[in-house]
């Protein structure tokens, strides 16, 4: 299943042409050495180049050949535009790919069903007067939404949302030819690059954020997001060993682990999602692809929201406002998962394979500095 001719991919191809006549962004970031390594550029080879591009955006504010060019190379915006076709074209299920063009609408009426869903459960299932009280002790939320209820709607969202993205990967590595001559140190390097974020670094001056000046912004926020993600996802995780194997049930001190990792995650996630959006709104429009800012706002929206009603149920876990917290943040958590497959939040998946590819590719380095 070899990735798609579309006339994004014809014309990725002529500005590929253009920069690798030119050479000037050579040393720039990982796509212009990868680039240098080709004579032609087939589609799957150029889905592979996109999706190794964090939109640094160096290259526009350097390039003689950028708009108002007759040339017009803008490789961030026609970069940004393939990769998002290129989720569209590993979308699983097929059908779902729609999903993409509206992502904006999908990502609002994700969240409002879900939490409403969740919400009438809750008043379905207990006493309304359960609902509104202030519930204290071990076992608090439970009487708010049965355990049963919140693990089944935890389990379907999560064991959905890695199906998609496990299914979806797999598309993409068929489209792109796979991630051939990685060897265990291409691997280490490769893990490396993503967990620094390296390419987001600019060979260490940073890259042009907001304008042509250099920064390490979006480096910072983008680390921010990922790690308040994975410190909410290891709270669960260790509110799971707690609950299961130690007998002590939610909600747990504030100086336990699911509580402290829980609280950090949040910080980090509401502060990375909002920094991001901020750099969104001031940065230079030009090497943007517009059309795809609205899906892009509406995730990061929920990834804000999701934060935040964590952090605020943390607060207000020994009120009455405990149940409809409760409630509202469970649902946005499960349209998040939901959303999760049919969102820029792929590039995470994707943009891996492709920093595994070229490290196979280049060679692993003498050093991973």
């Amino acid at each position: 299943m070899p990735a798609p001719e579309t006339d994004t991919v014809a014309e990725a191809r002529r500005q590929m042409m253009i920069c690798n006549a030119c050479r000037y962004c050579e040393g720039y970031c990982a796509v212009f050495p990868a680039m240098a390594r080709r004579r032609d550029f087939p589609a799957a080879d150029l889905t592979h180049l996109a999706n190794l591009c964090h939109s640094c955006r160096g290259c526009f504010h350097a390039c003689q050949y950028a708009p108002p060019h007759a040339f017009g190379v803008n490789i961030p915006a026609t970069f940004a535009t393939l990769r998002q076709e290129s989720y569209q074209a590993a979308a699983w299920p097929a059908p779902m790919a729609r999903a993409f063009e509206r992502n904006g609408t999908l990502v609002a009426l994700l969240g409002a069903s879900c939490m409403a869903a969740v919400l009438l459960l809750a008043m379905a299932l207990v006493d309304p007067r359960t609902l509104y009280a202030a519930q204290l002790g071990q076992g608090a939320f439970f009487r708010v939404i049965p355990m049963w209820l919140m693990v089944a709607l935890a389990s379907a969202g999560f064991g959905y949302a890695v199906l998609a993205l496990a299914m979806g990967a797999r598309t993409y590595l068929r489209q792109t030819g796979g991630a051939g001559g990685v060897t265990l140190r291409a691997v280490l390097v490769a893990m490396h690059d993503v967990l620094t974020l390296k390419n987001l670094g600019g060979g260490g001056h940073g890259c042009n954020d907001l304008d042509d000046r250099f920064t390490h912004t979006r480096r910072w926020l983008h680390q921010a997001m990922a790690f308040g993600f994975l410190l909410c996802f290891a709270a669960t995780c260790m509110g799971a060993v707690y609950h299961h194997l130690l007998g002590w049930h939610s909600p747990h001190p504030f100086w336990s682990w699911p509580v402290q990792l829980g609280t950090w995650g949040g910080v980090l996630l509401c502060l990375g999602t909002a920094g991001t959006t901020w750099v969104k709104v001031n940065t230079d429009p030009a090497p943007i692809a517009r059309r795809l800012l609205g899906g892009e706002y509406a995730m990061l929206s929920l990834l804000f929201l999701v934060g935040s009603t964590g952090l605020l149920l943390l607060s207000l876990r020994h009120t009455g406002a405990m149940g409809v917290l409760l409630a509202l943040h469970l649902g946005l958590v499960l349209a998040l998962l939901l959303a999760l497959p049919y969102s820029k939040m792929v590039h995470g998946a994707y943009r891996s394979i492709a920093l595994l590819r070229d490290a196979g590719e280049r060679g692993a380095p003498p050093s991973l500095s």
